[in-house]
């Protein structure tokens, strides 16, 4: 019988201790949100020449493989493949800077620093449209007559940027 008891007090107890070790989630990213840094350390560059250095900047708008996206201090962590297409910088005082890249990656990090490493960059006001247009005509023709796969993927390649050269302008 003793043990009848204490086996009904222990399941008594243990009922007891489980409802009271329950612990409701709370929410805390606004908090943590809140001590984030507001600003953001932007960073782009080509191996030859350095647009921004840990810039404080408003937003950046960036063309990649999976989908043009826009950056904005506190981003969640992301690395990405830039395709060719235009980067937008918006500066806090509302200027926007336009670049055309060819390609590169991304890098944005826990602590609200951005990285855009491109190959190639150039501010889109300095674009030329005449030699855009003979280079896409060009690549066109290489894209119809190149009969060997390395020739065929480089004319493929071509096209790709000139065509995103073209759209550049427009915009």
């Amino acid at each position: 019988m003793s043990l009848l008891r204490s086996f009904s007090r222990l399941s008594r107890v243990a009922s007891h201790a489980r409802t009271a070790t329950v612990v409701q989630p709370t929410r805390r990213y606004a908090e943590e949100a809140a001590a984030a840094p507001s600003a953001m350390a932007f960073t782009f560059a080509t191996p030859t020449q350095m647009f921004y250095k840990e810039a404080d900047v408003k937003q950046v708008d960036v063309p990649s493989t999976t989908g043009n996206f826009g950056i904005l201090p506190q981003h969640v962590p992301v690395l990405s493949v830039i395709r060719p297409g235009v980067v937008t910088v918006y500066e806090n005082d509302g200027a926007q800077n336009k670049y055309f890249v060819s390609s590169g990656t991304i890098s944005v990090n826990a602590d609200s620093s951005v990285q855009v490493l491109a190959e190639e960059a150039v501010p889109v006001d300095q674009l030329d449209k005449d030699a855009i247009e003979q280079g896409l005509s060009k690549a066109q023709q290489d894209v119809q007559s190149a009969t060997e796969e390395i020739a065929k993927a480089e004319a493929g390649i071509s096209l790709e940027v000139h065509e995103a050269l073209m759209k550049a302008l427009d915009k």
